[in-house]
């Protein structure tokens, strides 16, 4: 299901993030690109973020504050931090069947990202893809939360802040995708952050290199252990936005630079 048939990817990660998922209104967008990927590629493997942001009633920070105890208890911290995302991939998981796109929701160990038990920044031990495989045998598309790994014991734990991108990163590596989308608010990367400079402009293909030096201040586009996993793995990473079906941004590994392959399935 990860090969390639006659020259084109038979298999794609979406990530969605917190603005994508936020309303039902912005879940339509994520929809039509999820069936675009599930027309073109024939599997999708969608991971997404929690709902919203800060504030919003299903925001990670907004369940952090449930309790001060929080503070004490750094596995209970975990799962209710995680839930954030399952809940998100349960409401999207249902908005496709109900679009008649039918998929598997998996979750917890189910996901196959097996870590440490440092709760809070848990270190990455395998990527099991048993489960998904056996998934993307039975239907045409996955879903499953960011975030989230889980220790040999089945805890729950999470995989630091921007931890839904190091997610789609580990999975694109693991299956071979070779290919992942990142979901934004923003057209792709820009020159300027576009919220506070109106003369930002698209740039339309970056290699790693110059892609890393965009990822130094404290709210980068793309996690920066993702977009280092991703390098390593030689995934080609996607950058649009979540509300138009404009081309965005492609980070190209050095192996495929100045390659007119991953241009032509787009």
């Amino acid at each position: 299901m990860t090969r390639r048939k006659m020259g084109v990817f038979t298999m794609i990660i979406q990530k969605f993030g917190g603005i994508a998922m936020q309303s039902e209104a912005s879940r339509k967008h994520c929809i039509l690109h999820i069936r675009k990927a599930i027309h073109k590629f024939e599997k999708a493997v969608i991971v997404v973020s929690a709902m919203g942001r800060g504030g919003d009633a299903y925001a990670t920070d907004t369940l952090l504050t449930l309790t001060s105890a929080f503070k004490n208890d750094s596995k209970s911290k975990d799962l209710v931090a995680a839930c954030g995302e399952m809940i998100a991939a349960a409401v999207i998981s249902a908005e496709l069947e109900q679009c008649g796109i039918d998929n598997t929701l998996l979750y917890g160990q189910g996901i196959g990202i097996e870590t440490s038990d440092n709760f809070g920044d848990a270190e990455i031990h395998a990527v099991h893809t048993t489960a998904i495989e056996k998934a993307l045998s039975e239907t045409s598309c996955v879903i499953v939360p960011g975030f989230q790994g889980s220790t040999a014991e089945g805890d729950i734990t999470t995989l630091g802040r921007g931890g839904s991108d190091l997610t789609a990163a580990l999975l694109g590596a693991a299956l071979k995708a070779q290919f992942i989308e990142y979901y934004k608010d923003v057209p792709g990367v820009m020159t300027y952050n576009p919220k506070v400079n109106a003369n930002a402009e698209l740039i339309s293909k970056l290699t790693y290199p110059e892609f890393h030096e965009l990822l130094n201040d404290n709210h980068p586009i793309v996690q920066k252990k993702a977009a280092e996993t991703a390098e390593k793995h030689h995934l080609t990473l996607h950058i649009r936005n979540t509300f138009s079906m404009d081309q965005g941004t492609l980070i190209i590994p050095a192996i495929h630079h100045g390659s007119s392959d991953i241009l032509s399935i787009l």
